[in-house]
């Protein structure tokens, strides 16, 4: 069939034509929704909040197992403006059941107002966590807390 037939089969509402126009949108649609999708696929960062500031939390790896290297990474704004914290100090340090401790300071990156701390810990269930920040020398300490589900390290039985 010619170029012109189509577009006069199409014109006419030709059933053939019609599945085939539909087809070639559905691609588009599906190959631009893909062009534009994210490659991070876990759960959304978890937020908490201070009174001046907003934190978004998330791990790497997600979820979190035991005796291995956890990333923490923290993004902080200023709870009114929006505006990223980077003159920022803080830590994240954990507890678990048994008072076994593990912590670390946040250290700047490269995207403003975000931070992270490398954490590592001993035993799987659930660690208290918390943090302490502030945003500049001269600023007072805030600090939050919050329960983190440690997994069990991979060829770790769980215990009950």
């Amino acid at each position: 069939m010619s170029r012109h037939c189509e577009t006069e089969a199409a014109s006419r509402g030709h059933p053939a034509a019609a599945h085939r126009g539909i087809a070639v949108a559905a691609g588009l649609i599906l190959a631009a929704g893909l062009g534009c999708r994210e490659t991070y696929s876990g759960p959304p960062p978890f937020r908490l909040w201070t009174n001046d500031l907003a934190f978004q939390v998330s791990t790497d790896p997600i979820p979190p197992p035991a005796r291995e290297d956890i990333i923490f990474k923290v993004v902080v704004r200023d709870k009114n403006s929006g505006k990223a914290i980077e003159s920022g100090e803080g830590r994240v340090y954990a507890t678990s059941a048994d008072h076994v401790n593990t912590w670390d300071g946040l250290t700047p990156t490269q995207q403003a107002g975000t931070y992270t701390a490398k954490l590592n810990f001993l035993t799987s269930g659930n660690w208290a966590m918390g943090m302490q920040f502030r945003r500049d020398s001269t600023a007072p300490i805030e600090t939050l807390d919050w329960t983190q589900e440690i997994h069990p390290a991979t060829g770790e039985a769980t215990i009950k």
